[in-house]
């Protein structure tokens, strides 16, 4: 068995996980490398999600009666939670969401629909870079074509990391908005937070950041950050599927407008006109995702009793051992950093001419799950010159086994294609 330094006790952690125990294609024990794109979920989190269910499930905010006003209380305890897992100055400035695609939507449907000095129209600039899940470049491209906005981007250097050579042309006076991943779901990169935000915060753009890749993975402080507003996801932070985060300073969101109308986000409506209610109600219209939020306080609580740096460094680790033995392996590409420092713990590569989809599915008769495609991030794929790719991604349950698992996976791969 492969000791790494900085781990954690995956044996015991992995009881929580009651899938890990599965077994597929007659008695495989599944090899779980998928967490970027969904993590697996603790039994904590389960327990939470059937006791609301069983013993609180009501409608939330008005009602007068027992169970509604627990319901209320657990929904708005997990706002609390999460407040305070990313450091927020007020609980007022984390909005629920679906998911982090909506909560990117959200931002960029306020900034063309806001009032100076914050609309984004057609004498102003928006600024992506060439690695972002389509998510962070979609509603950008929709804002841009609606308002004649013009849409820039960084590009990519040969080793995966942004191009920040020209970022006083990229970013300018011009410039409105700043939005871009803080880690790369494609690559794991870790992109260089601090001279974007230097930058924008020079030329009065705001920042939105997507931090689906990061919440789950280390410490996110959102005061410490600098952003105006930053986005992520709880299905990727084992919590159940449903919920997302939206932070905003709390300025910024008494300021812009709402993008969804109806129940909740309302103060008073009258045939004639309406007001909205504060933040964060005012971006929360209709029945919110109550049992998902439970879910995601419940899965806060649990990574906050790990230790976000006691994660990162177990992740750290694990992806470190992963690179050095995926160089291994004879015609191996990995696409993105190919060391340790400066990068998640989502890995790319293509294997020879190997289609990566023949790849994952010669894996899964082993048992091992992993990504294929271009994980929502084709402008990469095209970067690269390549179809797709396999994507291996680790969380704080894997194990230096599950890599060596991989690695042997690879060498059947080899040996089935010739």
């Amino acid at each position: 068995m492969t000791i790494l330094p900085g781990l954690l006790d995956t044996e015991a952690i992995r009881k929580d996980f009651p899938i890990l125990d599965r077994t597929v294609h007659d008695g495989k024990k599944i090899v779980y490398l998928d967490s970027a794109a969904t993590s697996q979920k603790p039994r904590q989190v389960l327990d939470a999600l059937n006791t609301y269910y069983e013993r609180h499930n009501a409608n939330v905010h008005r009602g007068v009666y027992t169970i509604a006003e627990e319901a209320t209380e657990l929904y708005e305890g997990a706002r609390d939670k999460v407040a305070a897992f990313i450091n927020a100055p007020s609980r007022d400035e984390v909005i629920f969401t679906k998911n982090a695609s909506e909560s990117l939507n959200l931002v960029a449907n306020m900034l063309g629909w806001a009032d100076e000095p914050y609309r984004v129209d057609h004498d102003t600039e928006v600024v992506i870079t060439e690695m972002e899940h389509h998510s962070n470049i979609v509603p950008w491209q929709l804002l841009a074509q609606r308002t004649g906005a013009k849409l820039k981007w960084f590009g990519l250097t040969d080793d995966g990391r942004l191009d920040l050579s020209n970022i006083d042309e990229i970013i300018t006076e011009k410039t409105k908005v700043v939005s871009f991943v803080l880690v790369s779901n494609i690559m794991g990169t870790i992109n260089p937070v601090e001279a974007i935000i230097r930058r924008a915060q020079e030329v009065g753009a705001l920042v939105v950041v997507d931090a689906s890749q990061a919440a789950p993975h280390m410490v996110l402080d959102v005061q410490a950050l600098q952003a105006d507003f930053v986005a992520f996801t709880g299905h990727k932070m084992c919590g159940p599927t449903g919920i997302g985060v939206l932070w905003g300073r709390q300025e910024l969101l008494e300021d812009l407008p709402p993008f969804l109308g109806g129940g909740e986000m309302i103060e008073t409506v009258s045939m004639h006109s309406s007001t909205y209610a504060p933040a964060p109600h005012k971006f929360e219209a209709g029945t919110p995702p109550i049992a998902q939020a439970v879910g995601l306080g419940a899965a806060v609580d649990y990574l906050t009793a790990i230790g976000m740096d006691n994660i990162a460094r177990h992740e750290h680790a694990i992806t470190e051992y992963a690179v050095r033995r995926l160089q291994e392996v004879p015609d191996l590409r990995i696409i993105g950093p190919t060391t340790a420092e400066d990068r998640g713990a989502a890995i790319s590569f293509t294997l020879g001419d190997i289609h990566p989809h023949d790849v994952g599915q010669v894996l899964d008769e082993q048992g091992i799950a992993v990504r294929v495609g271009h994980h929502c991030a084709r402008p990469v794929c095209l970067r690269y010159g390549i179809p797709a790719t396999t994507r291996a991604s680790f969380y704080l349950y894997s194990t230096p086994g599950e890599v060596d698992a991989l690695i042997e996976g690879l060498e059947h791969v080899r040996n089935f294609f010739g």
